[in-house]
């Protein structure tokens, strides 16, 4: 596939080839009116059977006690009950915390944008919004940054510190980016793996990328994930990678280097988009098969209003 780009300049419109560390930690303040959280407001992409999926923060066993009038008959323990003659209820208290990982794709199929900007900055944008918003709602976060050739692991920590060491990590990454460099569609598989090994259970992970790469493998460890946790995925695409700009001679460059590309442009269209339903449709059908929910967020357009219109207003 091409990689319509621009060469990375010292500009006040860096951020939207590679993003500063600055511009992630101002989103902070634009991290408010949604939310992860399993009650959803009713316009949110996670109410109703994907609702249903998120767990929330956990209970963690507290006590037996006498049955009251008013509690959930869900609560009865059935054994203390016979074996007592009385009825017992077991009495919960939710956890204070919950972690919450954060899988951030930034290969080199991330490194394109047709219009706004990259994929890949929007992919860290999109991340830095819901970091700063899990650390908001108390939570621990952690996540796992990977590119075509590493993995770079955060282990989830309830602090101001930890988020901006992950953002860090992630605008390093990012401005290592460049045209014209092979994209490891295995690498996914990796970075899945890598993070599948470690989650227990009751956590949420959110994948942020285009899917590039997603195969057989990637179906098992998305199962394997979500038996014991909740996975959203945040799908980033570009609109040209749909169809193709409707123009007569399209300018293709690398960032140093650029061609026009001409021709019939019926077959062009066709398998533009061959090419990039190769990269996602598997992962769109795995994502029905399983319920998950899927947030689509155009690179062409802002982050954060497609975040709250996915998301709704939430706490």
């Amino acid at each position: 596939m091409p990689w319509l780009s621009r060469k990375k300049q010292k500009t006040a419109d860096d951020n939207r080839i590679a993003v500063s560390l600055a511009h992630l930690r101002a989103l902070e303040f634009k991290a408010r009116g949604f939310s992860f959280l399993p009650r959803q407001p009713v316009q949110s992409i996670l109410t109703g059977r994907h609702g249903s999926r998120l767990r929330g923060r956990g209970l963690n066993f507290e006590e037996l006690r006498h049955y009251q009038p008013g509690d959930d008959i869900r609560s009865m323990d059935w054994k203390v009950t016979n074996r007592t003659g009385k009825p017992h209820v077991r009495v919960y208290t939710e956890e204070r915390e919950r972690r919450v990982h954060l899988l951030v794709d930034q290969r080199v199929s991330m490194f394109f944008g047709s219009q706004n900007a990259m994929k890949s900055v929007v992919a860290a944008e999109v991340a830095a919004l819901a970091a700063w918003r899990v650390l908001s709602s108390g939570d621990r976060l952690g996540g796992l940054i990977f590119d075509d050739h590493d993995c770079y692991t955060i282990p989830p920590r309830r602090s101001r510190d930890s988020v901006v060491d992950m953002l860090s990590r992630l605008v390093k990454t990012n401005a290592a980016l460049a045209a014209g460099q092979p994209s490891k569609a295995q690498q996914l598989n990796v970075a899945m793996d890598n993070l599948a090994r470690r989650l227990s259970h009751d956590a949420l992970v959110i994948y942020i990328g285009d899917g590039f790469g997603w195969d057989d493998r990637s179906d098992e460890l998305l199962k394997q994930m979500s038996m014991h946790n909740d996975v959203i995925v945040i799908n980033i695409f570009d609109p040209a990678e749909i169809e193709l700009p409707r123009l007569d001679e399209l300018i293709v460059s690398d960032g140093e280097m650029q061609i026009a590309v001409s021709g019939n442009r019926a077959r062009l269209d066709e398998r533009f988009r061959a090419s990039y339903n190769e990269h996602v449709e598997h992962m769109h059908k795995v994502l029905r098969r399983y319920g998950l929910p899927r947030i689509a967020v155009n690179a062409a357009e802002d982050p954060v209003n497609q975040l709250l219109k996915a998301l709704g207003s939430g706490p």
